[in-house]
């Protein structure tokens, strides 16, 4: 007599994979040379994205083109005012756009650093729907400070008509090689702060503490030959090129207002941290982009 057994149930369908996301590890694209051409490709998209921005702050209107003058304007009479105070004797209209000039274009650099820190965190969808050299995020930012910062110009043209040293020479023209390494500059820093946003949310609450003690030691407020005076007295001249804008604000507003050939040591040293926070600005950025999508 034989017995039947019941065979073994066996599912009717198929179980669905599990899928694990986790962080990918840190490192640079296995080729560098397709993605600076996509990132050359995609320019079009970065600038759309740094015009949608400009309109969202409404810096085409009349009132935010004022604004954006009007605020480091009216910074630069309360420093105009306080040194003043503080040296006991008036600087005259030539320390004005001396002030104007560098308060103008730091808040240019400031504008990248702020603007930069929020771009991949406030593209969290961009990013999560659209494949796209993530790069382009800190450099549109770049793009929106900059279109921010043309407006002064014509203002800081106003006070330097009116200073008794004024004088346009050949040598005013190099400046625009300062700030070409300024703009180079700032979006090194624009990307290395993107990427610090990502890991560490309260960068952006301490950004503006670290700008602020940045602003009092760059020749902004003083002038290069006055910080100068300040570090000789102290043996410390040579510490000064540790700060980037001491090299690159300086040598700017050096051949801007007083058309002044900054001496060898400035340009050495504006290039050098040119090339440093451009390099360590994009490798930063780029070796940990594949992993922005899982940190945001």
């Amino acid at each position: 007599m034989t017995s039947s057994h019941p065979a073994p149930l066996r599912p009717t369908g198929t179980v669905a994979d599990v899928h694990v996301y986790e962080p990918h590890r840190a490192g640079l694209p296995k080729k560098i040379g397709p993605y600076f051409r996509e990132l050359w490709e995609r320019r079009e998209f970065a600038s759309e994205l740094s015009r949608s921005g400009i309109r969202a702050a409404n810096t085409r209107t009349v009132f935010g083109q004022v604004w954006l003058v009007l605020n480091p304007l009216l910074l630069a009479l309360v420093y105009y005012l306080l040194v003043n105070v503080l040296s006991g004797q008036s600087q005259g209209m030539d320390f004005f756009a001396h002030l104007t000039a560098g308060l103008f274009t730091f808040y240019f650099i400031s504008g990248c650093m702020g603007t930069g820190a929020a771009s991949v965190v406030g593209g969290g969808r961009l990013l999560l729907n659209t494949a796209f050299p993530r790069l382009l995020l800190p450099l549109s930012s770049v793009r929106t400070a900059f279109y921010r910062f043309l407006p002064t110009l014509p203002v800081w043209l106003v006070f330097y008509l009116f200073a008794d040293s004024r004088q346009f020479t050949w040598l005013t023209l190099l400046s625009l090689v300062f700030l070409a390494m300024i703009v180079v500059f700032s979006a090194g820093l624009a990307a290395i702060f993107a990427t610090l946003q990502v890991y560490f949310r309260d960068t952006a609450a301490f950004l503006p503490y670290f700008i602020r003690i940045w602003l009092y030691l760059s020749p902004v407020i003083l002038t290069v030959d006055r910080l100068h005076a300040y570090a000789a007295k102290a043996g410390a001249e040579h510490l000064l090129y540790l700060n980037p804008l001491y090299s690159l604000l300086g040598g700017f507003t050096e051949l801007l207002v007083g058309s002044r050939m900054p001496n060898w040591h400035m340009w050495v040293a504006a290039v050098s941290w040119t090339l440093i926070a451009a390099v360590a600005g994009a490798w930063y950025f780029m070796s940990r982009e594949r992993d922005f999508a899982v940190r945001i």
